[in-house]
């Protein structure tokens, strides 16, 4: 049997996308990570799954599985992706496209054939809400990692986030410090780790190492959690574009109970089959 699917990405987050409204795709852990296998595989970052969704108030279910076949809640880049290939593949003609997720309703809205605005929902900062494994909310948390106490803030938007602030993102110990932060054992459901350099009030750079993936190109909803860190710990305006490896975001956050704002493009790159 073949599955038709696409390749996309956002920023250079990559993605295999499956519509399974109009073919049948039962999603297998050890097949997604074989699939993700950049040398035997498609090779992706995460795989994008379109379902029917009886939620009365959106138009398709949402799901993100990470290259390792974990599913997850949140994926921002994805989402835009999504907008554009239901659009693509004839699946609706809205251009404002409401979805099911895990992570509860997400509003996408297509500005042009490529730009996407998403609405990523209200950050959340209480600790046993991310989770977090901390006896009250703070600004930032000090956290023993490979023999050394770093500081970081935590916080959720559909997944649970940790952000650091560094001198240079290009000199920061992603490869080392990213994994040990995702594992420890005070994220119980493991966690992204954002390396953050604040440029200016309106602007910052941002790596990012995504949990049961690795450092990608480009994070959504990481971008929306710097954002949200940033702000609420005084460094950044109320709108900002960040400039990850892949390319550029702009976000905007009006503050706590307010959703973060995101903006930026989505490509696709080739159409396909598999054999299942």
């Amino acid at each position: 049997m073949k599955l038709r699917f696409s390749k996309m990405h956002g920023l250079g987050n990559d993605f295999m996308v499956i519509d399974g409204i109009n073919q049948k795709y039962i999603p297998l852990q050890s097949q997604i990570s074989n699939w993700a296998d950049r040398h035997f595989g498609v090779g992706f970052d995460q795989l994008l799954l379109v379902e029917k969704t009886d939620h009365e108030d959106a138009l398709f279910r949402y799901r993100i599985f990470n290259a390792d076949g974990s599913e997850v809640a949140q994926c921002g880049n994805g989402a835009r992706c999504f907008a554009r290939f239901v659009r693509e593949q004839g699946l609706t003609d809205a251009t404002r496209i409401p979805v099911e997720t895990k992570a509860g309703l997400l509003q996408l809205e297509m500005i042009d054939d490529e730009l996407v605005r998403v609405n990523m929902g209200v950050p959340e900062f209480r600790p046993w809400r991310i989770p977090f494994k901390a006896a009250a909310r703070a600004e930032y948390y000090p956290l023993e990692i490979n023999g050394q106490t770093l500081q970081l803030s935590a916080v959720a938007i559909g997944n649970p986030h940790a952000v650091l602030q560094v001198e240079d993102v290009d000199e920061a110990d992603v490869e080392d410090i990213g994994p040990a932060i995702e594992s420890h054992p005070d994220f119980p459901d493991r966690v992204n780790v954002g390396f953050m350099q604040v440029v200016d009030r309106a602007n910052f750079r941002l790596r990012v190492y995504e949990r049961g993936t690795g450092e990608t190109l480009a994070c959504g909803s990481g971008a929306c959690a710097a954002m949200a860190a940033g702000q609420v710990a005084g460094l950044l305006d109320s709108a900002a574009t960040v400039s990850l490896p892949g390319g550029e975001l702009h976000l905007e956050w009006q503050g706590e109970g307010y959703p973060v704002m995101m903006t930026g493009g989505a490509s696709m790159v080739y159409q396909g089959e598999i054999s299942l």
